[in-house]
């Protein structure tokens, strides 16, 4: 709804497009508690935000104006073709091809990578300030500033909104795989919601990549490589957290349970990635959960080569978080005291100290020492950090446990 109001109205109107938006949901929630969910919310909501837009329209005819394809034409006096206008790009083909014109007018050169991906994230995935600053270990302060800045630079400037021309299009579509696979992740392994699988982000997610693999113009070796890796994630879903809401650790997990049709989508995906010359932070992400879905038994996992390939990714793609999973596997090859070594030897590692994952692990490290306070302290401040039950009752049963932990 968003990418088609903002076709409508123009870049520079973003925030008045969310907002017909956000009135449109309010809307909802004021009446379907009352009437009832209607047959088909998804045509309820829209009819409510066109209507809301065709008031907008109308009464601010003078300053507002529609567009097509990023040609703007003024809005008629009367208003009377706007209802047609807009039913016209509501259509299942041009919302498709709105929101992959969104995702790229989100990711124009002007914008900072780090505020474009905040932007996708806002408009398109429906992000939380709250959930954007944990996907970038940051502050929502900061995650604020970032959008009121790109959302005054599409205020002033006369932003296209179309696919950009072939020559800038690799640059355009990393940031987008960016903003997916974070999207992916908060669905994965969420980071604000009482459910530790939020299936409604990770399809969106996959939704949207497959968006991008079917479109000629974003065919590109890094779409392909990032949709076989959320294939290859997505595949464990079933059994990774148990029917009373627990989570379910890698090593115990029933392999028969995991979907064979999506690893099997994972590897086509993976074919289709291997044309070019480059190879990118997904195409070693996609190697790496491969060698664990293609694992019979956790004990037979080549975590020696999930070791190398993580030394690739932090060779070729260095960050704080590439790192510390890094240390996991240099735990599993080489013990928990290289393990800490790992960890200290992090550059950035100050970046850590509000991700619940960096202290979880460091409190793995610490019992496998026999460092049983220090482990117990790192598992206190990974509580701390988490808003999910499941990881809150899984830190606890790690901190209870004391002694009873693997050595």
């Amino acid at each position: 709804m968003v990418s088609v109001l903002t076709r409508t109205f123009g870049t520079e109107n973003l925030e008045l497009a969310e907002d017909v938006v956000q009135e449109a949901l309010l809307q909802a929630a004021q009446v379907w508690p009352i009437r009832g969910i209607p047959d088909n919310p998804s045509a309820w909501l829209y009819r409510a935000a066109r209507n809301k837009a065709i008031d907008v329209l109308r009464r601010d005819s003078r300053s507002v104006h529609i567009g097509s394809d990023g040609e703007e034409n003024a809005l008629p006096d009367n208003g009377a073709s706007v209802p047609e206008i807009l039913d016209d790009v509501w259509q299942e083909e041009s919302i498709r091809d709105d929101m992959l014109r969104m995702m790229f007018a989100c990711c124009h050169p002007g914008i900072p990578e780090e505020n474009q991906v905040t932007l996708i994230l806002k408009t398109l995935c429906g992000f939380s300030t709250a959930e954007i600053a944990r996907a970038f270990v940051t502050s929502e302060d900061t995650i604020s500033k970032r959008l009121y800045r790109t959302k005054q630079f599409f205020r002033h400037n006369n932003i296209r909104f179309d696919v950009p021309p072939a020559a800038k299009l690799k640059e355009r579509t990393e940031a987008i795989l960016n903003s997916i696979y974070l999207l992916f992740n908060e669905g994965y392994n969420s980071t604000d919601s009482e459910e530790l699988i939020r299936e409604d982000l990770i399809e969106e997610a996959m939704l949207l990549c497959k968006m991008l693999c079917e479109n000629p113009v974003t065919q590109i070796p890094d779409t392909f490589a990032l949709m076989a890796l959320m294939c290859f994630h997505a595949s464990r879903n079933a059994t990774r957290v148990s029917p009373a809401g627990d989570i379910v650790l890698l090593q115990y997990q029933d392999r028969s349970e995991w979907n064979s049709e999506l690893i099997a989508l994972g590897n086509d995906y993976m074919a289709k990635s291997a044309s070019g010359d480059s190879v990118s932070r997904y195409h070693i992400e996609a190697a790496i959960a491969f060698e664990h879905c293609t694992a019979k038994t956790y004990e037979t996992t080549k975590w020696k080569r999930i070791l190398e390939l993580y030394e690739w990714l932090c060779r070729d793609f260095p960050s704080p978080v590439h790192a510390l999973n890094r240390a996991v596997a240099v735990m599993r090859v080489r013990g928990p005291a290289e393990a800490l070594s790992a960890i200290d030897a992090i550059p950035d590692k100050k970046r850590l100290e509000t991700y619940y994952l960096y202290h979880s692990l460091l409190g793995e490290i610490y019992a496998r020492l026999g460092k049983v306070d220090e482990a117990d302290a790192e598992f206190e401040k990974a509580l701390g950090l988490t808003n999910s039950e499941s990881e809150k009752r899984l830190l606890q049963g790690k901190i209870t446990r004391k002694g009873d932990r693997p050595r």
